[in-house]
């Protein structure tokens, strides 16, 4: 007699969660594509993360596991950018699916850093010492060459001298630093943890949700910041102000009580405290209560 057996699918923001506990192996693709289910809460990830392992096995086909650093890059490239066609999508820049990798993937346009997820594991699967790079405004990926190191456009493949980063780097450099502020291009080119890549992930879309007061999309950002980042205590009350304005007083009010103990001086500290005191008034019971029916 056939057994009738149920598997429960997991909760996305359980499933999230699991997959973020630990730095050590983190994974950062499998993790990426999980943003996805805040468009798509029944996304298969393991549909996607099949696609981008179907493209590893045929590079390794390709070049061989010996082959020197520059040949595995050249080919790379040549793959991503020209044969798959990924690419910046400059026509729709600020959209929330630029952000999403299974999207990203069908469309083969996105952002830099959505483009970076893709190519680094792609990178990573070849044997290549490539990482992220948060650097200010665009993020990049480097690679680590026996001549020195290559920076890269994610969006383009283009590669950059350095007299091109210190052009990129300008505007941000001396920003309300005064004129004897000097950082070494060499801090703005460090390697980026994952955990700080996927973290810029959900910001660019908290930016996105945040400004057009979608408010579920919003939440759900929120939701899985506090998971990332448990100790950021903006994010806690930024997840209040989402809730808030979906009407959940109750958690909304947890949450910005949260951040007004473990970050009582921030200059908004006023700001919170009054909407806290709204947030209590709405919850307060009703003055007169109906009497029972005998």
């Amino acid at each position: 007699m056939p057994m009738n057996l149920l598997f429960e699918v997991p909760d996305p923001l359980e499933y999230f969660s699991s997959l973020v506990q630990s730095d050590a192996g983190f994974p950062l693709l499998e993790a990426a594509i999980c943003l996805g289910h805040i468009a798509e809460p029944v996304l298969d990830v393991q549909g996607v993360l099949s696609q981008v392992d179907t493209w590893q096995q045929r590079l390794r086909q390709r070049v061989a596991a010996d082959a020197a650093p520059m040949a595995k890059l050249l080919q790379l490239n040549q793959y991503f950018f020209k044969e798959l066609g990924f690419g910046g999508n400059l026509n729709d820049y600020y959209a929330p699916d630029n952000s999403f990798l299974h999207h990203v993937v069908q469309s083969r346009r996105g952002i830099p850093i959505s483009l970076a997820v893709l190519w680094l594991e792609l990178a990573q699967g070849m044997g290549l010492d490539a990482t992220g790079i948060s650097f200010p405004g665009h993020f990049l990926v480097k690679v680590g060459l026996p001549v020195g190191q290559a920076v890269i456009d994610p969006m383009t493949g283009q590669s950059f001298s350095r007299e091109d980063l210190l052009t990129m780097l300008e505007p941000y450099r001396s920003a309300g630093k005064g004129e004897d502020f000097d950082v070494p291009l060499g801090l703005y080119l460090q390697p980026a943890p994952s955990r700080d890549m996927l973290v810029r992930m959900l910001r660019n879309l908290k930016e996105i949700y945040k400004s057009q007061r979608y408010g579920v999309q919003w939440l759900a950002v929120q939701e899985r910041l506090v998971v990332l980042l448990p100790e950021v205590w903006s994010e806690y009350r930024d997840r209040g102000l989402a809730h808030a304005l979906l009407g959940n007083h109750d958690q909304a009010l947890s949450d910005l009580e949260c951040y007004s103990v473990y970050a009582p001086d921030e200059a908004d500290a006023e700001a919170i405290s009054r909407q806290m005191d709204l947030l209590r008034a709405q919850l307060k019971p009703s003055r007169f209560t109906p009497p029972a029916r005998q």
